[in-house]
C-alpha cells in the first residue's frame, strides 16, 4: 500500500510565501512522475507543476516565475515553493505520483490535498 501525505497549506497573505510537501511512502519500488494539481472552488482540477524523475519540470502559466516544484527522491518527497501568492492561488492543492509498486507494475496515487488560502 502507498500513501502520499501533503503538509504546508494555511492562510497567508496576497504577496506571502508557502511551501508544500508531499511525502510517499509505503511499497514503492521507483517514482517517476510527481505533480501538483489544484482545485479551485466550483472550478476544475488544473495541473500546477510537475517534475519527472531526471529532473525536466513544467509548469503552468499562470505560476510561472512564482512558483518552483522540487524532488528529493531519496526522501519520497516533492514540494512546491509558492512565493508572491495572489487571491486566485487559492484552492485545495492536490500532490500526485506515477509510480511502481514492483518491476513492472505502475499505478497513480493521489493525497488527500491541503488547503491553501490567499486573502487579505
Amino acid at each position: 500500500q502507498v500513501q502520499l501525505v501533503e503538509s504546508g497549506g494555511g492562510l497567508v497573505q496576497p504577496g506571502g510565501s508557502l511551501r508544500l510537501s508531499c511525502a510517499a511512502s509505503g511499497s514503492i519500488f521507483s517514482i517517476d512522475t510527481m505533480t501538483w494539481y489544484r482545485q479551485a472552488p466550483e472550478k476544475q482540477r488544473e495541473l500546477v507543476a510537475s517534475t519527472a524523475n531526471g529532473g525536466a519540470s513544467i509548469y503552468a502559466e499562470s505560476v510561472k516565475g512564482r512558483f518552483t516544484i522540487s524532488r528529493d527522491n531519496a526522501k519520497n518527497t516533492v514540494y512546491l515553493q509558492m512565493n508572491n501568492l495572489k487571491p486566485e492561488d487559492t484552492g485545495v492543492y492536490y500532490c500526485n505520483a506515477i509510480l511502481r509498486t514492483s518491476r513492472t507494475t505502475w499505478t497513480n496515487y493521489w493525497g488527500q490535498g491541503t488547503q491553501v488560502t490567499v486573502s487579505s
